[in-house]
């Protein structure tokens, strides 16, 4: 059984919609990426889930500046990846709609 080495959030835009996907490194070298379908899709490498990732025009989390989320029409604060207990719950938040700025 591979152990989780670490979780990283990943996110997309549309508008101020949020699409979110957890790339999960494993200790085995392998990743798996947890998708807003509630799919987990399984790579040879972290940086073959993280080219797959940018490919769909993700961007990490912890990469981006409060500049780059400015051009994107939202805050840094504004952005909290989801939270569950289970990876059933998780899925009905990876794809959030943040309020109407005023």
């Amino acid at each position: 059984m591979n152990d989780t080495l670490r979780d990283e959030w990943w996110l997309a835009t549309i508008g101020r919609t949020v699409i979110w996907a957890r790339l999960r490194v494993l200790d085995a070298g392998t990743a798996e990426v947890f998708d807003s379908d509630g799919n987990t899709l399984p790579y040879d490498s972290e940086d073959t889930a993280r080219a797959a990732l940018m490919d769909a025009e993700f961007i990490s989390l912890d990469g981006l500046d409060a500049e780059d989320a400015a051009e994107r029409g939202f805050t840094l604060d504004e952005l909290l990846p989801p939270h569950a207990q289970d990876d059933q719950g998780l899925r009905e938040r990876m794809v959030a709609r943040l309020p109407a700025r005023r």
